[in-house]
């Protein structure tokens, strides 16, 4: 890698961390994000609904004892450089230099997929990395046939593995080594089972896991196909894929497809099955859009080449329009992630996503994390006036129940700032961390517009406050209520019982 690619590089290393940097001061936290970060305060082996890692690295960074989105995004800022830096790589390991280099880079930072995917903390962004960094070890392996990186593909496998369970979509893709004379005598050579091995020794506290708790993963994609994967078509994913990932990225991989065919690349055809193959198993899977945003980092690559190896060498002139037209792109970039403030994208941007707003709502506003931090801070202080207006021995015992995961997270972030007790939830993970033992008399409990769910599980439940959301995208989410729930019928055991096979509902 020359001076000249290095510095490419770090000048989108630059702008690619500016971005997130600026959207983390315009941005709340979304929901399933107070679900991660409460994962770190009860590390295990595995979670309902995702692997360990993110745990791990919700514990680090709850150590600085913060509510700070931009200290709870270290790790995902952190990561999205890294993608960006190892998509470089593979782009050079592939031949590209400079111009093609640019090219991948422009469409990385225009494509809006690659915006808010990798700036929140969620176990997404780190798929992202660890598929970005298996598949350039991989290319590594293919280049070289070095036992050195099929281990290091390995060690990142269990990793992605550990991460999210998409990493199976990758590995699946691995196995194209064995469909080419090459490396199939390599891998056999090397004694590869020794590497399958290793694999599943490190996976397997997961795995065990899953079954002590009766694997909950299953249950969680039991109801994702349910509600939602089942009802997906492709002509619902391709046209979301196309925007998300900026239709202007069409001019690279489009040229990237025909590379990956091309005789030149004869020699990474693996790579190229490799891809063929997650993408089919995917579809096959009904994967959701952003399933697939890693798939394309692993495609842009051999878009860059096409353009600097077979097209700009007859036709130089034409580096300046590609990149022109690429720039451009940019306009697409405040939808993929709050690089505006709100007031800002509900006046520029917001009127141009022609979203219907729900009944009783004022907007339509896609990203939770745009109105959050106004969303939590009155839904939080509302919590706070019904919590002191009880009296003092009944308030000593009180504790909040919040129905979804991310009503129970954000209690539990943000209770010391409001002088709150702490919360619990049924739901998701949250599952696995409610109290034991009698319930108190008196419980104040948090939901949306669940309408008499809580009159199971009191003799006294009443409505005390009503929380107007007007940015709501769903009719579900326009109101959140709090409810003050006395004479519990059940202790916090029975209730449990009672959700056993209702933790995703």
């Amino acid at each position: 890698m020359n001076r000249q690619t290095k510095l490419v590089i770090f000048a989108f290393c630059i702008v690619k961390l500016a971005l997130h940097l600026i959207a983390n001061r315009n941005s709340g936290f979304q929901g399933d994000e107070l679900l991660h970060i409460e994962t770190g305060n009860h590390l295990a082996f595995g979670f309902m609904e995702f692997p360990p890692i993110i745990g791990v690295l919700a514990f680090i960074q709850n150590l600085f004892q913060t509510e700070s989105v931009f200290v709870h995004h270290i790790f995902s800022d952190i990561a999205a450089i890294l993608i960006l830096i190892f998509v470089s790589k593979i782009t050079v390991e592939l031949g590209g230099k400079t111009k093609a280099v640019f090219l991948v880079l422009m469409c990385f930072i225009i494509a809006p997929a690659f915006g808010r995917s990798q700036q929140l903390f969620q176990p997404v962004v780190f798929s992202q990395l660890f598929w970005v960094l298996n598949f350039f070890f991989l290319t590594k392996y293919v280049k070289s046939l070095d036992r050195k990186y099929l281990w290091l593909l390995t060690f990142g496998a269990v990793l992605a593995f550990l991460t999210k369970y998409d990493a199976v979509f990758f590995i699946f893709g691995v196995s194209s080594l064995l469909l080419f004379k090459s490396t199939r005598q390599a891998l056999i050579k090397q004694n590869f089972w020794w590497n399958i091995i290793v694999f599943i020794i490190l996976i397997s506290p997961n795995i065990i896991w899953q079954i002590v708790n009766d694997f909950p993963v299953l249950k969680m994609f039991d109801r994702l196909y349910e509600t939602q994967l089942d009802r997906q078509t492709p002509s619902e994913v391709l046209p979301g894929l196309l925007m998300a990932l900026n239709p202007l990225t069409l001019l690279i991989t489009i040229p990237a497809i025909v590379s990956m065919f091309h005789h030149s690349m004869r020699n990474y055809r693996p790579l190229t099955v490799s891809i063929l193959l997650s993408i089919i198993f995917l579809a096959f899977s009904q994967g959701k859009g952003y399933y697939f945003y890693p798939i394309a980092l692993t495609i842009l690559p051999f878009g860059g080449i096409f353009w600097e190896q077979i097209i700009l060498p007859k036709r130089k002139w034409l580096i300046y329009p590609i990149g022109i037209l690429l720039v451009i792109g940019v306009i697409l970039i405040p939808f993929g992630m709050p690089v505006f403030p709100l007031e800002s994208y509900l006046k520029h941007d917001y009127p141009y996503e022609n979203r219907d707003v729900v009944k009783g709502g004022q907007f339509n506003v896609r990203f939770e994390e745009r109105y959050s931090k106004e969303k939590w801070a009155v839904t939080l202080k509302e919590l706070k006036t019904v919590y002191d207006s009880l009296p003092n021995p009944e308030k000593n015992n009180t504790i909040i129940w919040g129905k979804h995961y991310a009503q129970a997270g954000a209690v539990n972030l943000f209770n010391e700032r409001y002088d709150l007790p702490k919360a619990y939830s049924l739901h998701g993970s949250f599952y696995n961390w409610v109290p034991k033992g009698d319930m108190p008399e008196t419980t104040i409990c948090l939901g949306y517009n669940v309408g008499d769910f809580f009159n199971e599980y009191f003799d006294e439940v009443t409505i005390v406050k009503t929380i107007y959301n007007p940015y709501s995208e769903n009719e579900e989410e326009l109101h959140q209520h709090i409810y003050l729930c006395k004479k519990p019928k059940q202790s916090y055991d029975e209730l449990k019982t009672l959700f056993k096979d209702r933790v995703f509902e």
